[in-house]
């Protein structure tokens, strides 16, 4: 059974930078397709980006796109979130995902389409 284990949050001024890493345990992540999503108080969890495993293929909101970089280390497995130039309005739970890369398909931007889910960290950006 796949497990994701996230770390990387915390608190940043407005204008600096965090790297959030989501770690495979259980299961390596070959055949999976990863994404990131978002979930501020009061709001839905929204998709912030995602990378196919095997392709390296990115997607990304379009409110994070040219700031946030998703990529990947084969050797570790794990997964990266590398945000840059980050707003007050970035704060909130982000949350490390996969599922495999048939059953995500063209919803990748869908929180529905994924199993398997991190514990959620935590982002502040102060203004």
């Amino acid at each position: 059974q796949l497990q994701l284990l996230e770390s990387g949050g915390g608190l940043v001024q407005a204008g600096g930078s965090l790297r959030l890493s989501c770690a495979a345990s259980g299961h390596r992540f070959s055949g999976y397709h990863q994404a990131w999503f978002r979930q501020a108080p009061g709001k839905e969890r929204d998709f912030v980006g995602s990378i196919v495993w095997s392709t390296g293929r990115t997607s990304y909101a379009h409110s994070v796109r040219g700031r946030f970089t998703i990529s990947r280390d084969h050797a570790k497995d794990t997964v990266y979130l590398q945000m840059n130039s980050l707003k007050p309005e970035d704060t909130a739970v982000y949350y490390c995902a996969a599922d495999w890369t048939g059953n995500v398909g063209s919803t990748y931007y869908h929180p529905g389409s994924y199993a398997y889910w991190g514990q959620g960290t935590q982002v502040t950006v102060s203004s």
